[in-house]
């Protein structure tokens, strides 16, 4: 919901833009001053005229310098995910870079003001890591270069209302830009390049060079023609390739390769041994995810010396007591419960921490050290005469048009952060109707919506 201000008019650009460079603590969604981009196009045209008026200012020694081709494939990457929560092994595995090129590049967008964190990746000992979570940001010089119009918004963004005449021209420009980069390349199945258009040559004519290829045809004779048939007597060929069954032995390898590539103390092992240590498994029809989940209740390894030794013990038996495909599937439903707890075990652990760190003064547990503080309370507390009192709160009403603006910031930002003890409170204490004209309405029920939706998952574990 927009609010009630103005909208505010476009600034000046200037002739050569200024480079910036935005700072760490700046990349964040409820730090950036730019506007979320309603999708991908958008965002990419702001990408295309960053690059094409070199607004990026580099601070390090090391790394590509600004804006460029590279930045542009990997930008176009992530115009198309939604949501943004790309990983670098995927970037580096589907644009043929490696994964440092790749963390360069995404720096660059985020010191270029064109990505924010909403989260950052996590690294969990034992189970791999996590990746960030970006959002499409467009800068406010981009806004002031194409004379855009915007208005503030309650959601600690701008929303775009207009563009002047002066940018239409570059607008365009960047649109054509943009959609010539995003559109993928078409490619041939068979070489696996892009598809061309060859000369083609009929019985009656020539080419399309002027070379005519008529003079060794057969054409058929006038009786088939006469029935209507059109049979050509030279059987045509197959386009499609088709794909070979895998075998026994085409199995077992099958398996063996996802299976190094996603339980992390398998990287590295030879294929063809750890084909031959899961040959029961992959005869049984096991797949890799259900190989995981038997490794998972079996108990996971804190320390391999031997990961294929490691792994035929972990398997012994598994073919004979999940031999069923219903007992499989109980087996991967049971191991991603588990691992779906352990996830939200571990953002509780960490907010804990950071609510012990960053929270108030807690009381020593010593008793002794306790009665001196509260000693020290005592003699330092006096007591406030009746005129000192502040005036009690009944609601909305009682607060002015700043005051309300900052509370609706703050209920904001601490909403996508997670927490919404703000609105729940001024739920609770004043009623929804004063809390929705306090904090908006928009904001109250995704508050109300989010609170029913944790009561109801807590009561269904009980």
């Amino acid at each position: 919901m927009l609010s009630a201000q103005p909208p505010q008019a476009p600034c000046a650009p200037a002739a050569v833009p200024e480079r910036v460079r935005v700072a760490p603590a700046d990349q964040w969604v409820s730090t950036t001053s730019g506007r979320f981009a309603p999708d991908g196009f958008s965002w990419m045209q702001a990408v295309c005229w960053s690059y094409l008026e070199d607004t990026y200012r580099r601070t390090r020694g090391h790394g590509p310098r600004k804006v460029g081709e590279t930045t542009l494939r990997v930008a176009a990457e992530l115009a198309r995910l939604a949501p943004c929560r790309p990983g670098v092994d995927f970037l580096a595995r589907v644009l043929k870079l490696s994964e440092r090129t790749i963390q360069y590049h995404l720096a660059i967008l985020r010191e270029s003001g064109l990505l924010a964190y909403r989260s950052k990746g996590t690294r969990v000992s034992g189970e791999g890591g996590q990746a960030s979570e970006f959002v499409w940001i467009i800068p406010r010089t981009f806004d002031a270069a194409l004379h855009l119009v915007t208005r503030t918004c309650e959601r600690l963004v701008r929303a775009l209302t207009g563009i002047g005449d002066e940018g239409r021209a570059l607008m365009k420009r960047l649109a054509k830009m943009a959609q010539k980069i995003m559109r993928r390349p078409r490619r041939s199945r068979r070489s696996g390049t892009r598809s061309s258009r060859t000369t083609r040559c009929t019985p009656m004519g020539g080419s399309s060079d002027g070379s005519s290829s008529a003079g060794g045809t057969s054409l058929p004779p006038e009786s088939k023609l006469e029935s209507g048939k059109r049979t050509s007597p030279t059987p045509k060929k197959s386009k499609g390739k088709v794909r070979r069954t895998l075998n026994q032995t085409g199995r077992r390898f099958q398996l063996a390769r996802e299976l190094i590539q996603q339980v992390n103390w398998l990287r590295g092992c030879s294929v063809a041994r750890i084909a031959w240590v899961i040959r029961d498994v992959a005869d049984a029809g096991f797949s890799a995810e259900e190989v995981q989940a038997w490794i998972h209740f079996r108990g996971e390894p804190t320390r391999v010396r031997r990961a294929s030794g490691l792994l035929a013990t972990l398997l012994n038996g598994a073919h004979r007591l999940l031999d069923t495909q219903e007992k499989r599937d109980l087996a991967v439903a049971q191991w991603h419960a588990a691992a779906e707890a352990a996830r939200r075990h571990r953002i509780q652990s960490v907010r804990q921490r950071n609510e012990r760190f960053d929270g108030d003064w807690q009381a020593p547990r010593s008793a002794a050290v306790q009665r001196m503080v509260a000693e020290a309370i005592a003699a330092t507390d006096t007591p406030s005469t009746p005129g000192e009192a502040l005036p009690d709160l009944a609601g909305p009403q009682d607060l002015t048009a700043e005051e309300l603006q900052v509370m609706r910031q703050t209920a904001w930002a601490e909403f996508m952060h997670g927490d919404t003890s703000l609105v729940t409170s001024a739920v609770e204490v004043f009623g929804r109707d004063a809390a929705e004209s306090m904090y908006g309405t928009a904001l109250v029920q995704r508050v109300l919506r989010l609170s029913g939706h944790s009561t109801l998952m807590s009561l269904g574990r009980r």
